[in-house]
């Protein structure tokens, strides 16, 4: 069992790995290029990235220097979440294509159903006139997956009911404590595939009393069972990370949580803050 060649099958049968590498807020130039390429060279297949990100060419760099092929790396970019309309979706993805280096995106999602300072507001026909547009650029064989990022269940079925494809993906904040249980339940019975951004909660769930003790009982680290927690609830964890060590940790998931113990995670419910921030 080796987590770094495990996937997930899409409703469309692309496989997603189960692991990847988030690379928000790792600055552009040397420190975003070292830690892709040291992902990389660990094993780390999927590196999730976006345009607003402002660091998408150091990853293209590399990815190119690495001198893995290139249908060996799954790539996430995403439709900046203040763009809502078919020609701005359009002039993104073709940058984003530009800064990687690459002729195609794995998986491209919609980054918020609505701009960062305006979440709760109603885009429904924006997010419609996107996601087509998202749509096309599938059936171009531009992108071989399309989908969304925490876009409520109001938001996913107004995609649903007026655009053709059903999203391939949702990404969500989701850890122990936090597994926002409905919308889970709505996307797997709609063969949504789930991603967890911040698996770690920020850093929160390191000290956590119960994890760290049931960590100590598999002799794992706090963060390698909070990501071994959310892969066996068969969600895909995209961890950041920057420091070696902590990437080569994020990958050492090679053990199994037994049912009693999941179950005492299940019950954490305590996590202090209302966690459905965008980042």
């Amino acid at each position: 069992m080796d987590v770094l060649k495990e996937y997930v099958v899409l409703d469309n049968g692309v496989k997603l790995p189960k692991i990847g590498l988030g690379t928000y807020k790792l600055q552009p130039g040397d420190e975003t290029y070292n830690t892709v390429k040291q992902a990389l060279k660990l094993g780390v297949r999927h590196l999730d990235t976006a345009i607003i990100y402002q660091n998408e060419l150091s990853v293209g760099e590399a990815i190119k220097d690495s001198g893995i092929p290139r249908e060996e790396i799954f790539i996430t970019s995403k439709v900046p979440p203040h763009i809502k309309n078919k020609s701005g979706t359009r002039r993104m993805f073709e940058k984003s294509l530009k800064n990687l280096g690459l002729d195609y995106i794995d998986l491209y999602i919609i980054n918020a159903p609505g701009p960062f300072n305006d979440l709760d507001g109603n885009y429904d026909q924006e997010n419609i006139e996107v996601y087509k547009t998202l749509e096309e650029l599938y059936h171009e064989e531009r992108v071989f997956a399309i989908g969304v990022s925490q876009f409520k269940i109001k938001d996913l079925e107004n995609i649903i009911s007026n655009c053709t494809i059903v999203p391939h993906v949702q990404q969500i904040a989701y850890f122990i404590g936090h597994t926002q249980d409905e919308l889970v339940n709505f996307c797997k019975h709609n063969n949504i595939q789930i991603q967890a951004f911040s698996p770690l909660a920020k850093g929160y769930l390191l000290n956590h009393p119960t994890i760290t003790r049931l960590a100590n009982k598999y002799s794992v680290t706090a963060a390698q069972l909070a990501l071994r927690y959310i892969i066996q609830n068969g969600i895909a964890p995209i961890p950041k990370a920057k420091k070696l060590e902590h990437i080569k940790e994020n990958t050492e998931l090679n053990f199994i949580i037994n049912d009693q113990d999941i179950h005492i995670l299940d019950s954490i419910i305590d996590d202090p803050r209302q966690y459905d921030d965008p980042i």
